[in-house]
C-alpha cells in the first residue's frame, strides 16, 4: 500500500507501507493491504506506519482526515509542532 501524509505546508511521509493505524472519531483504527474504500476524520492522536523495510514510525496529529481506496492511503493532517 502507498501512504502519503500531508500537512498545509509540506509532505510528512510518502512511502509503501504494510499497516497503519490512525485515531479514528471513534477510536483508532489499522489498515491493511486491500482494505475496503473509507473515507474518515482523525482526531488527535498518533498516526503509526510500518513499512515494508520492518521500521516503525508515527506523526502526532492534531486533526485531520483520511481517503483509503485501491491500497493507497491519503492523510490530510495538522501535525502537532514539535
Amino acid at each position: 500500500m502507498n501512504l502519503s501524509i500531508m500537512a498545509p505546508h509540506c509532505r510528512l511521509f510518502n512511502g509503501i507501507v504494510n499497516s497503519v493505524v490512525l485515531p479514528g472519531e471513534l477510536g483508532p483504527f489499522q489498515v491493511f493491504s486491500d482494505h475496503a474504500a473509507t473515507l474518515s476524520s482523525l482526531v488527535s492522536g498518533k498516526v503509526t506506519c510500518n513499512t515494508v523495510e520492518g521500521v516503525s514510525s508515527s506523526i502526532d496529529v492534531k486533526s485531520g482526515f483520511v481517503a483509503i481506496a485501491r491500497n493507497q492511503i491519503t492523510v490530510v493532517c495538522e501535525p502537532v509542532a514539535q
